[in-house]
Formats: structure tokens, C-alpha cells, sequence
């Protein structure tokens, strides 16, 4: 049944609230239970009218609701209207994730640059430290991923408030200093993530040039490319990509991402198999690297941590859990949801790991390369060896999207409170785009993330190292956002008795992961520091 609608139309609202909302006049109709769309962005109104349409808009929209993780337009709450329906209990638009949607993040989260270092990883730690490593990380990450997802919502998992960041989780549930830790922990890692991916993704891009010029000159021919045209092709589809306005609108680049990062492994392991197959052997150990005829018993300490932390590495995904979670439709419950993903991603991740892990170092023995598919372990058929490369760089466009967004999110949000009269931070202009109709432009948006896009470029051509750089991100962050805070929330959350059995084992297994943790970033450190030793800045090449 129709009803004539009031002489506005529902509009969405920026959070934090501006000083003052335009309108749009409209008479269309409209079914109940359905929201009009604008079909402009909103505009500050002169000074003179700001007290007057914001009593308009808090009388016809309801009261303003919070947003702390990302800034987008939410929907007016008529309070005693149909609307509702199309609002989550926070007042913000409904969610349309589900746990398929949240396994396509998790799996483009996780199944990144790490995949392709883990052969290199098995041959320094052998056939029985390797494999065991590589379930042990994936247990833990997995258990302390389910406890983080029934921290979404406190005091209780089900029915509670929502949080929406990893820090709100850690205010919600800590507080204190503990907040500023997390924060520190989280974004610092979120960065280093989005450097390293530029590298890779520029080395994958490299990798391509670099395999059709072996093909066409012969194997013996060096075919030296620098990287930093790569990492600025990268850089400029970034700053495309990077005005998407929130995790919510990334769905799609998640499962594209998703689906290369399954071609890429598949193609890996098919060509690991067939070097195996078609022999000769390459030689491998039950402790990996020699020492004496591999490498020397410092350099097998150091690689040996090194290598853990790449592992560590290889599975984080913590960072973005929770906003992540923040994506999921209810019912059923987000936490049951975000298991049921959490379960599916891991599993699925850490079969590809094992394999790709294991039947790489069966194909390359003790010498496998730090980077299995661009350090040309493989030079034929070149035009696959081109293809996985290809994946790997679509791929990484698309994780470095997931784990960008928080950043931006924090950063617009933090400002948008700090400046709410700033017309260059808070004001929406509609631009019609073609093939996908109004877009709303925000000039602070472009500009800061732009410039944020430009710096890690700008710092990956500094840092180029893969290896060294991946084990460091695996050590920095692994610890503190992977295991002591979910540990650490869990506890309170359930006020359980210190010194219990259950407290005891939780705080062993906290204890013992930051001495790994602590170890790596070490072996990470001391490599870092050997390469920069022999390494001229903006003159890398492959």
C-alpha cells in the first residue's frame, strides 16, 4: 500500500553529526518500510538556518547514532515509522554479510605474501619442526580468534553493545592503558602490512616482465627490472580503490581477491608436484638447512626464527576481525557467524599452507627460494608462471583494501570529532559516476588517503626486503593481537579465578608465544639489518 510521503526525504546521516543537514525536498511516493534514496550528499546550510534544521532533523530522523569505525551516511530512525526494519539496533543500515562473506574476507586476509615464503620457511625448520609449526600457529589462531569474536558485542556476546574497532573491543572489555597499546599494536601492524604488500605485489609484477624475457633470451640472461615502476603502477590503482568509502562496500573486491588467491596457490603446488614427479630430488632433511653445508650455525639460528615468524605471519588476521565481524546480518548471532567463518578460513588456509609449504620443499629441497613463484624456481611453462604472478598482484590489490580501511576509518572518524565545523572534512558532494550512478566526494577523503597511499610507496621503494620485512610484521603483531589481548579479555570477561587450571594454561600460552614472538622479530632485525648494508635506496632490481 502507498502513502504520500512528508515533504523530505530520509536522509543519511555523517557521524559525528554535522552542525547543520540539507534536506532534499521530494514528493514521490513511497511503499511502507521502504527508504528513499538521496540522491545528493549532504551540504552544511548557512549559519543562520543550523539551529533550525538541526531541530528539524533530530524531530524527523531520531536521535543520532555513534559511529566510531568508519564515516559513512546512515539512515534516519523515524521513530514511529516503518524504518526500523531497514536499521540494526545501533541505527546504522542493516548488515548483509554472512559468514560466507566473512570466510571470502578472512581467506583474502590470510592467504596473502606468506603462502609464497613458506617453502623457505619448511626448508630452515626440516620435515618435523616445519609441518608442526605450521598446525601449531594455526590452532592458536584459530582458538583466540573465537574468543575475540564473542568480544564484539559486551557485556554480552549475544544481545550486548556493539564494538566496532579492535580498540573498542579492548575499552569495552580492559580499558585503561591497555586501549593505547592495542591501538599502537593494531595500526602500527595494519601500515607495515600495506608496505609489504606493495613490495610483493610490485615483485609479482616484476616476476612477469622478468619471465618473459627468460623465455625469449634464455635462462642465463640476468633480465635486471626495477621494482619502483611496479610499486608506482600499484600505488596509483590504490589511490583509485582506496575512495571506496567502508569495509561494507569491499565484499566484492574480497572475493575476487579471494578466488585469485586460490589460482595462485593451485597453480604453486601443480607446478611443486610436477618438479617432484619429474625429478631429480632435491636434497631435504628432517631439521632443514645443513649447518656446515647449508649454511653456518648462526645463520641457522637466525633463519630458524626468522622462518617462525613468517609462519606467524602467514596467519594473521586479528587486525581486521573485528571489523570484519562488524559486517555480519543478525540472526544468527555475529559471534556464532564469525566462528563458523573463522573455522572455514583457517581450515581452508592452513591445507593450502601445509601443501604448499611441504611439496614446495620436497620440490626444492634446502635451496628453496624466499619467494617460491617470483624467485623463479619455476621458468616453464612461462605463460602459467605469468598467470600465478598476475593472481598474486590482483590479489594483493584487493588485501590491501582489507587491511587499509581500518586505518581510514580511525583517522577520518578521530578527525571528523576533533573538527566537526570543518566543511573540508565533514562535506559531501554527489558526483554522478558512470556505471555506478551518485557517488558521494569528499574532499578530506581524497586527499588523506591519497597522501596515506603515496607514503607506503614511498616507504616500500626505501625497505624492499620480503623476507626479513614479513618476519618482522609476523613477530610485531602476533603476540599482542593474536594472543595476549583475546587471552587477556577473555579472562575478565569471565572473572576467572587467577591462579585456576584454565588461567594457568592461557597464561603459559601467552608467555611462551612472546618469547617467539621476541626471537623472531630479532632473527627479522638482524637480517633487515644484513640487507641494508648492501642495499642503495630507490635502486632495487630484480
Amino acid at each position: 500500500m502507498s502513502h504520500q510521503a512528508p515533504p523530505f526525504s530520509l536522509i543519511q546521516i555523517l557521524s559525528p553529526p554535522y552542525p547543520s543537514l540539507s534536506i532534499t525536498p521530494s514528493t514521490k511516493p513511497f511503499l511502507s518500510g521502504e527508504v528513499p534514496f538521496l540522491s545528493s550528499c549532504l551540504k552544511p546550510n548557512s549559519e543562520k538556518n543550523q539551529k533550525r534544521e538541526r531541530e528539524r532533523a533530530k524531530e524527523m530522523t531520531g536521535q543520532f547514532q555513534k559511529s566510531s569505525m568508519y564515516m559513512e551516511h546512515n539512515p534516519g530512525i523515524v521513530e514511529n515509522g516503518d524504518f526500523r526494519k531497514n536499521l540494526d539496533d545501533d541505527g546504522r543500515p542493516k548488515r548483509t554479510g554472512t559468514w560466507m562473506t566473512a570466510s571470502a574476507h578472512i581467506i583474502t586476509a590470510v592467504i596473502g605474501s606468506g603462502v609464497l615464503s613458506l617453502a623457505w620457511a619448511i626448508a630452515q625448520l626440516g620435515w618435523v619442526a616445519g609441518p608442526a609449526v605450521l598446525m601449531a600457529f594455526s590452532f592458536i589462531t584459530y582458538f583466540t580468534s573465537t574468543l575475540l569474536a564473542d568480544c564484539y558485542r559486551s557485556p554480552d556476546p549475544v544481545h550486548g553493545k556493539r564494538n566496532y574497532t579492535y580498540m573498542d573491543v579492548v575499552r569495552a572489555n580492559l580499558g585503561g592503558r591497555k586501549v593505547q597499546l592495542c591501538g599502537l599494536a593494531q595500526y602500527g601492524n595494519l601500515i607495515g602490512v600495506t608496505i609489504g604488500y606493495t613490495i610483493t605485489a610490485s615483485i609479482s609484477m616484476v616476476a612477469v616482465k622478468r619471465s618473459n624475457c627468460f623465455h625469449k633470451h634464455g635462462h642465463h640472461v640476468k633480465c635486471r627490472t626495477s621494482n619502483n615502476p611496479f610499486m608506482i603502477i600499484f600505488a596509483c590503482i590504490q589511490i583509485l580503490l582506496s575512495q571506496i568509502p567502508n569495509f561494507h562496500k569491499l565484499s566484492w573486491l574480497s572475493i575476487i581477491a579471494a578466488v585469485m588467491s586460490f589460482a595462485y596457490s593451485s597453480i604453486g603446488l601443480g607446478l611443486s608436484v610436477a618438479k617432484v614427479i619429474a625429478g631429480p630430488h632435491a636434497r631435504t632433511t628432517l631439521t632443514g638447512g645443513t649447518v656446515g653445508i647449508d649454511v653456518s650455525a648462526s645463520d641457522k639460528v637466525w633463519k630458524t626464527f626468522q622462518a617462525i615468524g613468517d609462519i606467524a605471519f602467514a596467519y594473521a588476521y586479528s587486525t581486521v576481525l573485528v571489523e570484519i565481524q562488524d559486517t555480519l546480518k543478525s540472526p544468527p548471532a555475529e559471534n556464532k557467524a564469525m566462528k563458523r567463518a573463522t573455522s572455514i578460513g583457517i581450515a581452508t588456509t592452513t591445507v593450502f599452507y601445509v601443501l604448499c609449504g611441504c611439496v614446495g620443499y620436497a620440490a626444492f629441497g634446502n635451496d628453496a627460494p624466499g619467494n617460491f613463484l617470483t624467485g623463479f624456481g619455476f621458468y616453464e611453462p612461462f605463460w602459467l608462471v605469468d598467470l600465478a604472478n598476475i593472481c598474486i598482484a590482483i590479489h594483493l590489490i584487493g588485501a590491501y583494501q582489507v587491511f587499509c580501511q581500518p586505518i581510514f576509518g580511525f583517522v577520518e572518524s578521530q578527525c571528523a570529532k576533533r573538527w566537526p565545523e570543518s566543511k573540508f572534512i565533514n562535506s559531501e558532494h554527489a558526483v554522478n559516476l558512470p556505471f555506478h550512478g551518485a557517488y558521494c566526494f569528499n574532499s578530506f577523503r581524497l586527499v588523506w588517503r591519497t597522501a596515506y597511499v603515496v607514503m607506503t610507496a614511498i616507504l616500500a621503494m626505501l625497505f624492499p626486503f620480503f623476507n626479513d620485512f614479513l618476519g618482522l610484521l609476523g613477530a610485531a603483531s602476533f603476540w599482542p593481537l593474536t594472543v595476549y589481548f583475546p587471552i587477556e579479555m577473555y579472562i575478565a570477561r569471565t572473572k576467572m579465578p587467577r591462579f585456576s587450571f584454565t588461567w594457568a594454561w592461557m597464561k603459559i600460552l601467552s608467555w611462551a608465544c612472546l618469547v617467539i614472538s621476541l626471537v623472531s622479530a630479532a632473527a627479522a632485525i638482524q637480517g633487515l639489518a644484513t640487507d641494508v648494508k648492501k642495499y642503495k635506496p630507490f635502486q632495487t632490481e630484480q
